[in-house]
């Protein structure tokens, strides 16, 4: 037998849902609500009906809910919003979906709202922000600063040390991380091994950099890369950064001081200039009347 489904009753199929579902009078009060509803709350169906629908845990989050349902007397009639409702087996996160049910001229007449139970997923996200702050604090204790770019040089992420170590500000023109590249030659060796590393997808010797930081000063850095290969294409380039600045300043100066003292020490004879036993001959050999200043 074929049923007419203008003269089916729903109220069952409604009574059945997991999800919960209300209908709330323009005063904010409700009207109906499912068994699902009430087994959460675990009252009894007097104590709920004409109660205030959505009861909020704080002044502050009472006032988000309420700009977001201001959306129900406008076009689309539509919101969706987050609510910590204390239930029987304790606080627990509802996300409601709210509709206004119109009459012929697009009015109000009352709200519907069906809500579904969050909370394992805000548990989820939580634990899963929790591992995030605890790896990030790993990764940013030592002393490598991480990043990661696209194959055309878009950053995707940049460790906090590195902006600082480049003093970056949020109005700063330079967009990518090769804006910062000083004109030094040796920056463009470096350049080309992330370019051929992000074309072959293997693994480049790291290579050093001198960068501008955003006070004109210059710092010099360490960088070691891996490209990241999916199906035979690199989708990114992950690496880090060390800095070497005052490294690369005391070889300088190591250099230099070298170079100087090459041009003032004194030539020696050739015979004992590469000879082991010049420092005893040197010894041995001088004067017995030599004075104390000679010695």
């Amino acid at each position: 037998m074929i049923m007419d489904p203008e003269k089916t009753d729903y109220s069952e199929l409604v009574e059945q849902q997991a999800d919960l579902i209300v209908k709330i009078s323009l005063e904010g009060r409700l009207d109906y609500f499912n068994a699902a509803y009430a087994e959460l709350l675990g009252k009894p169906k007097e104590e709920l009906i004409g109660s205030v629908f959505m009861p909020m845990t704080s002044e502050r989050y009472s006032d988000a809910v309420a700009t977001q349902m201001t959306r129900l007397f406008r076009p689309p009639y539509t919101c969706i919003v987050e609510q910590w409702l204390q239930t029987r087996i304790g606080l627990r996160c509802i996300s409601w979906s709210i509709r206004a049910v119109l009459d012929g001229e697009n009015k109000p007449l009352a709200l519907v709202a069906t809500g579904r139970d969050l909370t394992p997923l805000k548990n989820d996200q939580k634990a899963t922000k929790k591992r995030d702050e605890e790896l990030m604090l790993l990764l940013e204790s030592g002393p490598q600063m991480y990043y990661s770019h696209t194959p055309d040089h878009r950053t995707t992420y940049v460790s906090p040390r590195i902006l600082r170590l480049l003093k970056c500000t949020s109005n700063g023109k330079r967009r990518s991380w090769t804006d910062y590249l000083t004109d030094n030659p040796l920056n463009a060796a470096g350049l080309e091994r992330t370019l051929r590393a992000a074309s072959t997808g293997r693994r480049e010797p790291p290579y050093r950099l001198e960068m501008e930081a955003g006070d004109g000063s210059r710092v010099w850095v360490e960088v070691n890369e891996i490209p990241v290969v999916k199906n035979g294409r690199t989708v990114a380039i992950v690496g880090s950064l060390l800095d070497i600045t005052e490294k690369m300043h005391v070889d300088e100066g190591i250099e230099e001081a070298e170079i100087l003292f090459k041009g003032v020490r004194p030539k020696e004879p050739e015979e004992t200039r590469h000879s082991p036993l010049k420092a005893i001959r040197s010894i041995f050999g001088r004067d017995e009347g030599a004075g104390e200043e000679s010695v």
